[in-house]
């Protein structure tokens, strides 16, 4: 009964850095379980420091003070409170299960020249 009131949703996020071809919404695919009204949990595709093919996971919380919030967490699958990174972020339906959801993430730990900055990434969801 689990699987059968569950959602799966498959995520992207758009990489503006990214040659002009569909690896701009692909290279960041990945796919979630909501496990809960409030909780999705998934793995992500995602480039590591080297700019290799990493897979990474995710967790979100869905904030009840306001309807579409979230509070997110990601990190790698190696060396995961490391390379951790936080953020917020907004999901509003487009069309049907489309979901567009801009967000910001942080860093939790600091680079090697003490830098922690953040990014606004623009993110595509489908649920269904």
């Amino acid at each position: 009964t689990l699987a059968a009131s569950a959602q799966f949703m498959v995520v992207t996020t758009y990489d503006s850095d990214q040659e002009e071809t569909m690896d701009q919404i692909t290279a960041n695919m990945g796919v979630g379980y909501m496990v809960s009204d409030a909780i999705t949990i998934g793995g992500v595709r995602a480039k590591d420091a080297a700019g290799d093919d990493s897979y990474e996971i995710f967790a979100r919380y869905n904030l009840s003070m306001m309807e579409g919030a979230f509070a997110m967490i990601q990190m790698p699958t190696e060396d995961m409170s490391d390379n951790m990174t936080v953020g917020v972020g907004m999901s509003f339906s487009v069309w049907n299960s489309l979901y567009l959801e801009p967000n910001y993430t942080m860093p939790i730990s600091e680079d090697s020249e003490g830098n922690r900055e953040g990014s606004f990434n623009i993110g595509i969801g489908y649920r269904f």
